[in-house]
């Protein structure tokens, strides 16, 4: 799994960069398909934004998440990208 972090209005930090790649290896416990990770961290005022396209294979996943805390946006971008990479196995599977 690849993982490319960019920002927007914000410096990355290494502590950033750790919490980040920590956070997307429960992904991959999930689903080991994962090749690719874009992850992309805003700040608009006071509002600080993550979002991220997950490839898998076959197939792209998109999430955002909106917090005034960044780390607290990361949690909520993991929990929405898990929950959909979790159905997206589902249909795999069923089929």
């Amino acid at each position: 799994m690849h993982i490319t972090l960019a920002g927007h209005h914000i410096e990355i930090t290494e502590s950033l960069r750790e919490y980040v790649t920590n956070k997307f290896t429960k992904l991959e416990r999930h689903f080991d398909q994962i090749n690719n990770v874009q992850v992309v961290l805003n700040v608009e005022k006071q509002l600080q934004k993550a979002e991220a396209k997950v490839s898998l294979n076959g197939t792209e996943v998109f999430a955002t998440a909106e917090h005034a805390d960044m780390y607290h946006a990361i949690d909520a971008l993991i929990d929405k990208l898990d929950r959909q990479v979790i159905k997206h196995k589902e249909k795999l599977t069923k089929h």
